[in-house]
């Protein structure tokens, strides 16, 4: 069973669609600028946030003492990292939180799905580039990957069946249900509908 995680929420509005529509997570991004969001305007999601739908908090290089922070605080109950977080940083991380860590890994070569491969992290996430550049990266590479992974990258309403297709654990689409930099209702509900409509 595919699932969906919609990332980069921000607005109330945005909370509101996602209670509505239902997906397994929803992510809230504290890196950039584009959908970036302070410790306590996730909160406040959060708290808007159907209870039982996980929050994702997502990082680049940040401090562990800050993502403990926003885990002891209930904001979020994942952390994914998006930066250049080593084995060791991961390692030291799960001592400190323990809910479960995505890493997110930009896919080019076979080379860069073999070191998703071996991560200690509890998820990886495969992606285009450093994350964010809505563009598909070749998925004939998703062929030498035997462990389950998030698959993110160009996603849309589009290919949202065929990228179910694929057998990741699940879809993780942000500017793919955009309209003009900010999340559009109709472009989330149907991505919803084509990945249900391929569950069933």
């Amino acid at each position: 069973m595919v699932k969906v995680k919609f990332c980069g929420l921000k607005r109330p509005c945005d909370i509101a669609w996602a209670n509505e529509l239902q997906p397994d997570y929803a992510g809230f991004v504290f890196a950039g600028k584009k959908r970036r969001v302070s410790d306590d305007q996730a909160a406040a999601l959060r708290r808007e946030l159907d209870p039982s739908i996980p929050a994702v908090g997502v990082f680049v290089d940040d401090t562990p003492e800050h993502i403990e922070s926003l885990v002891r605080a209930d904001t979020i109950q994942l952390v994914q990292l998006h930066g250049g977080e080593d084995e060791a940083y991961i390692e030291s991380l799960r001592r400190q939180v323990q809910v479960p860590i995505i890493k997110a890994f930009s896919i080019a070569r076979k080379d860069d799905v073999e070191k998703a491969r071996r991560s200690p992290a509890d998820y990886v996430l495969l992606d285009h580039g450093k994350g964010g550049t809505g563009e598909v990266f070749d998925w004939a590479l998703l062929a030498q990957i035997d462990r389950e992974y998030f698959l993110a990258g160009g996603l849309n309403p589009d290919n949202a069946e065929k990228a179910a297709a694929l057998g990741p654990y699940a879809l993780d689409v942000s500017s793919g249900i955009e309209t003009d930099g900010v999340k559009d209702k109709e472009k989330m509900k149907l991505f919803m509908a084509r990945v249900r409509a391929y569950r069933r």
